[in-house]
């Protein structure tokens, strides 16, 4: 039986090295995330700000794999 994953949302607060990111969870948790495969190979780019999916194990809850990057509503000015 496939182990069933929490899936959050958070806010990336720090970028780390290797693909790995600090995000700050809802919740107000702070946990360490890295990209999946499928954002690696798209060239997803993700920044310090960005909306993030992430997918928690239950068996360590103070890491996370990033699924998707969610839009931001942030209208730019120039």
């Amino acid at each position: 039986m496939k182990e069933q994953k929490s899936i959050h949302e958070g806010l990336i607060t720090e970028s780390l090295s290797n693909g790995m990111f600090r995000v700050k969870l809802d919740n107000k948790n702070i946990i360490i995330g890295y990209i999946s495969g499928k954002i690696r190979r798209g060239f997803i780019r993700i920044l310090p700000g960005d909306r993030v999916k992430i997918e928690i194990s239950h068996y360590d809850l103070t890491k996370g794999r990033l699924i998707y990057r969610l839009n931001n509503n942030k209208k730019k000015r120039f």
